[in-house]
């Protein structure tokens, strides 16, 4: 299944460029910025099973159903984001590329047992005030053609940026400080990395997160993510947009905190420290809502 296997030799072959010396012979040293527009992965015919998506279900707190909850189609593409990274024509080394903003669009639910065709693009690299992003659109079709789900993942690659203005910072509406708070596991990593593919050593254990800058191991982004979408799944209609920013890492173990407020089409929320002093992520969910 697409996105349960993806990885270990891929990783590799996306972690080459970063390691001195080695990134820099023939065969491994990256392309110039210029390159990563126009690259593309396609999976066609990928069958939703059941299993996998119980098994990530589970690691995020979504109920059991015969619909996939809202982010899980980020899966199918991952490992296709991954072997772009990977790629010599990506200027970036996969390693040390941060996951900075996810957005969603999904026009209906997708139901378990269906087929689907799966295509990954990036663009040309984006001046960003940290160094330089890279905008992946992930889109997931349906038998007859007809896109039903949307993503676009935004990874920042630190350094020099690339030329032209940088977009403005992504601003979100305040919420007030959560009172539903999680505790979360030091192996919180290593089991959404199990159903998802993505085995990043910085969240799988603390030498490997150490090695790489980290104090300890740090959960996924897109866990976070999901963990918040989960806890407002049964507000959130079935065409919806979600975006979140990612702002600081969550250590493993550790605790955080869920805050939500109401907005005219939908919903924002935030991911913080139990006592409100680190953000950890911010986002909104908008369509048509439920009442609370």
């Amino acid at each position: 299944m697409a996105g349960s296997g993806s990885g270990v030799g891929t990783l590799l072959r996306a972690a080459l460029p970063s390691v001195p010396v080695i990134g820099a012979l023939p065969g491994v040293r990256k392309a110039p910025a210029a390159g990563s527009a126009g690259l593309r992965r396609e999976r066609t015919g990928v069958v939703v099973e059941r299993g996998h998506v119980e098994a990530y279900a589970a690691v995020c707190g979504f109920p059991r159903k015969d619909t996939v909850p809202l982010p899980y189609p980020h899966l199918l593409g991952f490992d296709l984001q991954l072997a772009m990274m990977a790629d010599r024509a990506f200027p970036a080394p996969a390693i040390g590329t941060v996951h900075v903003e996810n957005s969603v669009r999904t026009q209906r639910a997708i139901r378990i047992g269906e087929r689907l065709d799966v295509a990954v693009d990036v663009g040309r690299p984006l001046p960003h005030r940290k160094g330089t992003a890279f905008a992946f659109t992930t889109t997931v079709a349906d038998e007859d053609g007809v896109v039903v789900w949307e993503e676009v993942s935004t990874y920042l690659s630190r350094g020099r940026p690339a030329p032209g203005e940088p977009a403005p910072a992504s601003s979100y509406p305040r919420v007030p400080r959560g009172t539903l708070t999680w505790p979360l596991p030091a192996d919180l990593g290593r089991r959404y990395a199990a159903v998802s593919g993505d085995r990043n050593p910085i969240h799988l254990h603390p030498l490997s997160a150490k090695a790489l800058g980290f104090p300890r191991q740090i959960a996924h982004g897109m866990w976070t993510m999901a963990r918040c979408v989960a806890s407002l799944e049964n507000r959130i209609p079935d065409a919806a947009r979600v975006d979140v920013s990612f702002r600081r890492p969550v250590l493993l173990p550790g605790e955080v905190a869920l805050g939500t407020t109401r907005l005219p089409d939908g919903h924002a929320f935030a991911l913080t420290s139990p006592d409100g002093t680190t953000t950890h992520l911010l986002g909104t969910a908008r369509g048509r809502v439920e009442p609370s």
